[in-house]
């Protein structure tokens, strides 16, 4: 299966033979326009579609209207040719029938000649347009890609085309339907066989009900969000899938809206280029009246996009609003009342939130980020700074260490009595005043092990159980452990990492976050990484290996779906709030009732 674009994403072709099949629901006209270097479509013989479906390296036969192929072999392409513009068209028939808002989504596969798929992409959001542009093909270097575009036009073909700088854009457009839609044909004469024209593709024995009515009421509310509406076999599992679900529709509502930015700057900048190239036409009222009429289609457009992002974003907010105060208290924010009533689970959660993420487009919408338990990957709270923080160091370490501290009470409370504990390394003593709220409430298995030498025995420790649990699992003999043996998940907190950590400390360490979540043993450092600048890059591996945390919002989360850097901002306690220090006592008071 091939990769799920949306809409600005891009992604390399591996193969310079394609096949791109596109889908709808009604019919629509194909076509595969040919550009330049700024992809500008010089004239119509440019543009391969069922009246004209062959050109150099492009082919767009004609077939079911619902469903055309356009091949293409990018090694026989013109060398002029730098851009491959698919485009989607309806037929001009007026009313509600002749937009793809009304009509399920058209669909674009990229698949190679020998059918191996590479791409798809889901032409979702379309409202008011007629025409759109569905996929790009482009150079970069000796290399070509493929980009999701999806930017519609309501002012239908004439338009698309116009914008790819084709002349006579309304002569051709009109042309181009004239092939390949069905516009109120006039059946032959009985006896006798069609001998010209648009082709009726219509079934010989059904007939289209009349298009309804068109209203004048207020318009169709969205539908009111429901907490728990996705699926799932639990309250818990539909939630997540819920959360998730909204992750993805802010991503790509946001891509959608910078794809669209993004396009409306570079047809304007074409325009203004094309405004100036005469240098006799530079100046004038005609000249003012150009540039003026290009900046009015660059805002309109960017006005359309805008608003539908803020339609998105005030439903995904509406979502947020009877999400957030379903949530288990693994999902939950701190100041959520379900952690005033909280009980012990009977079961482990399926994931852990470790803060929350938005982007700047959205910033008052936050979406939980939530990871899946157990944890595959150890976790690092940078304590370094980061940009735009301007505390002094002691006071960076400080938080960075609340964070883990408040980590580590979330995956306490969340997990059955007994099945998860915490342990703490602190070489030189310095996160006492953090580390109280678990000290002070007994939920740690033992005091933190501070110097060189308790360093040494707690990972000495740590990595003899790991060695233990996988020789177990490897011999299939899990259930050969030791009597008495302790099966619960561990985390071990780190503070100040490297202090107090000499060459075999540090081996021993990165053998843990290798193998140590596989038997239960996981990694929660508390460092800042040029703390670590005298080892080079023999740590590396460690830093890439762990999942990193910042204790002030930072934008370090990349996106490689649809490249968005998120901000991170951590899971933490109201200020001056007791919730924690409440938590971490009731996890206490039921360890002791269970024993």
């Amino acid at each position: 299966m091939g990769t799920e674009l949306v809409r600005g994403q891009n992604h390399p072709l591996p193969r310079t033979r394609l096949e791109i099949l596109v889908s709808a629901e009604v019919p629509v006209l194909a076509a595969a326009a040919l550009g330049d270097e700024r992809g500008l479509v010089r004239d119509a013989h440019q543009i391969a579609h069922a009246g004209a479906p062959v050109l150099p390296g492009i082919e767009v036969p004609r077939a079911s209207p619902t469903e055309h192929r356009v091949f293409a072999d990018l090694n026989a392409l013109p060398g002029t040719v730098h851009r491959v513009t698919v485009l989607l068209a309806m037929p001009e028939r007026g009313g509600a029938e002749s937009r793809f808002g009304t009509t399920a989504a058209p669909r674009a596969t990229v698949s190679g000649a020998d059918g191996t798929e590479i791409a798809r992409f889901t032409l979702t959001g379309l409202d008011a347009e007629s025409a759109v542009v569905a996929l790009e093909l482009y150079r970069r270097g000796d290399d070509w890609k493929v980009r999701a575009v999806g930017q519609g036009y309501a002012d239908g073909l004439a338009a698309l085309l116009s914008d790819l700088g084709l002349p006579q854009a309304r002569q051709v457009a009109e042309a181009m339907g004239e092939v390949g839609h069905p516009a109120a044909p006039q059946p032959p004469p009985p006896g006798e066989r069609p001998t010209g024209g648009p082709v009726d593709y219509s079934h010989p024995r059904r007939h289209e009900p009349p298009a309804p009515a068109a209203t004048t009421g207020a318009a169709e509310e969205p539908p009111r969000p429901v907490a728990g509406d996705a699926a799932g076999w639990s309250m818990e599992e539909r939630l997540y899938n819920q959360v998730w679900g909204m992750f993805e529709d802010l991503a790509r509502a946001t891509a959608a809206l910078r794809s669209a930015a993004d396009f409306a700057a570079a047809r304007l900048d074409r325009e203004l280029d094309a405004a100036l190239t005469d240098p006799r036409a530079r100046i004038g009222e005609a000249a003012d009246a150009a540039r003026e009429a290009a900046r009015a289609r660059h805002d309109e457009l960017v006005g359309r996009a805008q608003a539908a992002y803020d339609r998105d974003l005030a439903q995904l907010t509406a979502e947020s609003e009877v999400v957030e105060p379903a949530l288990p208290p693994a999902y939950a924010r701190w100041d959520n009342p379900v952690w005033h009533a909280h009980q012990m689970p009977a079961e482990p959660p399926q994931a852990v939130r470790l803060g929350d993420l938005h982007l700047p487009e959205s910033a008052p919408l936050r979406i939980p980020m939530l990871v899946r338990l157990p944890l595959e990957r150890g976790l690092w709270v940078d304590s370094g700074a980061t940009p735009g923080d301007f505390g002094d160091s002691v006071e960076r370490r400080g938080r960075a260490l609340e964070v883990a501290v408040a980590l580590a009470a979330r995956l306490l409370a969340a997990h059955p009595v007994g099945e998860f504990v915490v342990q703490v390394v602190d070489p030189a003593g310095a996160g006492a005043g953090p580390l109280g709220a678990l000290t002070r409430t007994g939920t740690l298995t033992g005091p933190p092990a501070h110097g060189a030498a308790g360093v040494a025995r707690t990972l000495e420790s740590l990595t003899g159980r790991v060695d233990l649990v996988r020789m177990a699992i490897s011999g299939g003999a899990a259930e050969a452990l030791p009597d008495g043996f302790d099966s619960a998940r561990r985390l071990l907190i780190v503070n100040d990492f490297p202090q107090g950590f000499d060459d075999r400390a540090l081996t021993r360490l990165r053998f843990l976050a290798d193998e140590g979540p596989a038997a239960g043993v996981h990694l929660l450092l508390v460092a800042d990484r040029a703390d670590a600048r005298a080892y080079g890059p023999l740590l590396d591996p460690l830093w890439r290996s762990l999942m990193r945390l910042t204790p002030s919002p930072d934008d370090h989360f990349a996106d490689p779906w649809v490249g968005h850097a998120w901000t991170f901002e951590p899971a933490l306690p109201p200020h001056g709030s007791a919730v924690l220090q409440q938590v971490l006592s009731a996890v206490s008071a039921a360890r002791i009732k269970g024993k």
